[in-house]
């Protein structure tokens, strides 16, 4: 924030902005959510954030994968979670890695319910 005494940093060191946080929800279950991370090519999954690279976690099969689905709401997290962190590479190519895996997992949905 431009009153924060490190402003003058982040604008040294990263002037056309910082990365991106994403969190959205994918139509589906848990299943879905594996699929699409399952699908992705450019995108590493990791857990942490922030990097230069971009990353994607599912925590309901990840990360908070331990805990049954009730706890798993208690913690804030839903079955259809994807959080994306983006990192530097182009974003055309994150665009169509994204669509791609997208409708990967949505193909699977459609099989799944035949």
């Amino acid at each position: 924030m431009p009153g924060n005494k490190y402003n003058h940093l982040v604008q040294k060191y990263f002037p056309k902005g910082v990365g991106s946080i994403f969190t959205f929800g994918i139509k589906g279950s848990v299943e879905e959510g594996k699929k699409f991370i399952d699908s992705l090519q450019i995108f590493s999954l990791l857990a942490n954030v922030a990097d230069a690279k971009s990353l994607v976690i599912h925590p309901a099969s990840t990360t908070h994968a331990q805990l049954n689905e009730e706890e798993q709401k208690l913690a804030g997290l839903s079955p259809d979670l994807i959080r994306l962190s983006i990192g530097i590479e182009d974003v055309d190519d994150l665009i169509w890695d994204l669509d791609q895996a997208l409708h990967k997992a949505a193909a699977s949905r459609v099989v799944q319910q035949s």
